[in-house]
């Protein structure tokens, strides 16, 4: 027996269908004008953008070695709930920032560390990765740790060492103490024992040098040996070098 297919129905009828384009043409829209060629907005992007500060909407990564620290968190990325047990269900979705090495940015002041760091966090988010991150500079950091009415610093700092992608800026600028000190290990050791990406910058070169005048610190005198040793086996250091730039924009 043959049957003979008719032509599918309408989704809308005729009269239903010219209603709704009186009502777009009104509102000055019009269903036949083709579609603009513009590139598909990422929302993702779009959101980084918004908690970015406005100095660095803009960046894009300049530095070889930072191009290619993205490059390796990129491809280290996972798709959800893949190390689930029962990974068929729910493992499509954008891949997410899971684990691998970190950054140190180091150099004088206004060489384009900070910048470097928020080009590489959207170039991530650009790559098409799911970036849960947070940024805050150590002098920040210290502060909103402080003990406080109505605060735990301690679910504070858990929270914060656990960010998939951690930008700490201006490391070792803060005015130092015990407490700083041994805030800033556990914040690194932790982070350095479950290799969770972290970008931090320095004015301060990390080590001294026989050249260097004795009374320019280091970034082992502001952080102690612990934090160095964790850092220089976690992180590939990356020096800037050259003028301030904020002075050049004058």
């Amino acid at each position: 027996m043959t049957r003979v297919l008719t032509d599918p129905q309408p989704a809308i009828s005729d009269r239903l269908r010219s209603r709704l384009e009186a009502r777009l043409a009104d509102r000055g829209l019009d269903l036949n004008r083709p579609l603009p060629d513009t590139p598909e907005p990422l929302p993702a992007l779009e959101a980084a953008q918004r908690r970015i500060p406005y100095n660095y909407r803009e960046a894009v990564v300049g530095h070889q070695d930072v191009a290619a620290w993205v490059r390796t968190i990129a491809d280290a990325a996972v798709a959800p709930n893949s190390g689930d047990l029962n990974p068929q269900f729910g493992a499509t979705g954008r891949r997410r920032i899971a684990h691998g090495p970190s950054l140190l940015l180091w150099g004088p002041t206004g060489t384009g560390k900070t910048h470097e760091a928020f080009g590489a966090i959207r170039a991530l988010t650009a790559a098409g990765c799911g970036v849960n991150w947070h940024a805050t500079t150590a002098a920040d950091l210290f502060a909103e740790m402080r003990q406080r009415g109505g605060v735990d610093p301690e679910h504070l700092l858990r929270r914060i060492v656990r960010i998939p992608l951690l930008l700490l800026d201006d490391l070792g600028a803060a005015k130092g103490s015990e407490w700083t000190e041994e805030l800033t290990f556990r914040l690194v050791n932790w982070r350095a024992e479950n290799s969770m990406p972290t970008i931090f910058t320095s004015n301060l070169p990390p080590i001294r040098e026989d050249w260097m005048p004795a009374h320019l610190p280091v970034l082992r005198d502001k952080v102690g040996d612990r934090v160095l040793s964790r850092l220089s086996g976690m992180c590939t250091a990356v020096e800037f070098t050259g003028p301030d730039r904020r002075f050049a924009r004058r």
